[in-house]
């Protein structure tokens, strides 16, 4: 497990100083304390006027049911919840450019 939780921390400081690097407001979010609550993603963006919640996972990390649920309530209320792999980290880059993208976007 030790080996795992390198990479997905190593991985998270990048997914971080890539959405940062970019302008987005960036909070990781720390689970486990007693006044946390149980499911909700690593890191909480906003990103142009987007809001995003990231689950981030090591290669062979697997999201909880209850992980899945909370990307699930963000994408159905107007949010994006991303599952992220580093498989997926390019095609993540490119979409983050897209929102960066859009004009008139913020209200």
């Amino acid at each position: 497990m030790g080996d795992t939780r390198i990479k997905e921390s190593k991985f998270q400081n990048e997914v971080i100083k890539f959405l940062k690097d970019k302008g987005c407001y960036v909070i990781k979010y720390w689970g486990g304390g007693k006044f946390t609550k149980a499911g909700v993603p690593d890191l909480l963006v906003s990103c142009n006027g987007k809001f995003l919640g990231i689950e981030l996972k090591a290669p062979k990390g697997r999201p909880s049911k209850l992980q899945l649920y909370n990307l699930d309530l963000i994408n159905n209320s107007g949010g994006i919840g991303i599952l992220l792999y580093p498989k997926d980290f390019e095609k993540f880059k490119e979409k983050i450019n897209a929102i960066l993208s859009l004009k008139n976007w913020r209200v």
